[in-house]
């Protein structure tokens, strides 16, 4: 996941040759069947859990075990899906949206889905204090990025504990990586808060929302049609999580 090269740096007046850490990156190509789907451009680590994120978030399966096998070309970088029904419709000419994420997300939708930003309703409950102590735990957890500086992270709590964390190039890969692991160990996202280092945009909520997860933060902004979609959703959205600040956007009564 991570190369070295000897690179020249110049600190001040003084250049010097030094080793430098870099991330790696690879085109994986996801394949239903013998149909192309989309390539996602990624680090090469939890591959088979951003496939099964993927499909799930962008609303191309609706559950995990509509997913018979997913085999990684580790050669060729292919994911190749068996599904339940591999000659599904998915009328992608008409759903694909290239997001905003870094190495060019992709999203599939319909309008349903755009419209049906059906309210989340949940028990969780956390004080900030709680959130200030999951931020520490969070950034010291990034070893790679503090090591590259090249990543975004993810993770997945419940109040008390961190239970997944992921990296990626892509903040909505990382994503994509804690929803896949949750699947596959079923877990209930309904009471579980979502994590990101990375800016909070309109196709991170509609992740999220797809899990019915009723909480994220972000160490960075969120943009204002993710505030807007997190308040018509009924999702608890803060952003600028740092040290013992942050900014709640919406559904502030979640958190004490």
């Amino acid at each position: 996941m991570i190369t070295s090269f000897q690179v020249t740096r110049f600190k001040g007046n003084v250049k010097e040759v030094i080793e430098d850490f870099v991330i790696e990156e690879i085109p994986l190509t996801l394949m239903i069947g013998d149909k192309e789907l989309v390539t996602l451009l990624c680090c090469p680590s939890d591959l088979e859990d951003l496939v099964r994120g993927f499909l799930f978030t962008s609303g191309l399966i609706i559950n995990s075990e509509e997913i018979i096998n997913i085999y990684i070309n580790r050669e060729q970088w292919v994911a190749t899906i068996d599904l339940a029904d591999n000659n599904k419709d998915f009328d992608l000419v008409f759903k694909r949206l290239y997001t905003s994420g870094c190495g060019k997300g992709i999203l599939f939708y319909t309008a349903a889905d755009i419209l049906n930003k059906s309210k989340i309703t949940s028990q969780l409950r956390i004080d900030a204090s709680g959130i200030n102590a999951f931020m520490v735990e969070f950034q010291g957890k990034s070893e790679v990025f503090n090591k590259t500086g090249g990543v975004h992270s993810a993770a997945l709590a419940d109040k008390e504990h961190m239970l997944i964390f992921k990296e990626d190039i892509g903040r909505h890969n990382a994503i994509d990586k804690v929803i896949g692991q949750g699947l596959r160990e079923k877990v209930d996202f309904g009471s579980k808060i979502m994590i990101s280092s990375g800016r909070i945009s309109s196709e991170v909520l509609f992740k999220t929302q797809k899990c019915k997860i009723p909480m994220v933060i972000s160490r960075s902004a969120p943009t204002a049609q993710a505030v807007k979609l997190a308040r018509d959703m009924g999702i608890t959205l803060v952003g600028f999580a740092r040290g013992n600040r942050m900014n709640i956007y919406s559904a502030e009564e979640r958190i004490n």
